[in-house]
């Protein structure tokens, strides 16, 4: 599965896309930039203001892989913890209790392949698409 942009306050979003003019397959590579770079720093700064600002309950810090891509830019995968960062902007817009969001993200989360390979992850695309099903669609997709 690719990774999707999802601009909609009542939808869970995915890391930044680096494929592209966004989530294109043919344009799938590392194109991240040199760590010192000073787009690179611009672009995470504006993301992290603009994160912030959408999301003013979130508890701390933005999550950094929430402004920053993965190695194919494709990536549809986000940690449970930068979900759980969203939750109370896609719980308040969608007008459901936080307990609620928080039982899909938890039926969504996946562990570890095999026990121990990667880190948990839940994927943006079906978790949104489960929030549809269960609780409806609250305005047009993505």
């Amino acid at each position: 599965m690719i990774g999707q942009s999802f601009t909609k306050p009542w939808y869970f979003q995915g890391r930044p896309s680096a494929a592209g003019n966004g989530y294109d397959p043919l344009a799938s590579a590392d194109r991240t930039s040199a760590p010192g770079s000073a787009k690179l720093r611009e672009r995470v700064v504006a993301d992290a203001t603009r994160l912030a600002r959408e999301n003013p309950q979130a508890p701390g810090p933005v999550p950094v892989e929430l402004v920053t891509a993965s190695g194919s830019g494709l990536d549809p995968h986000i940690s449970p913890q930068a979900a759980a960062w969203q939750l109370p902007r896609v719980a308040a817009a969608r007008g459901i209790a936080p307990e609620r969001v928080k039982q899909v993200v938890d039926d969504h989360s996946e562990g570890r392949d095999l026990g121990f390979l990667g880190e948990p992850h839940v994927n943006v695309l079906l978790l949104n698409l489960a929030l549809d099903r269960q609780f409806g669609a609250t305005g047009p997709t993505r």
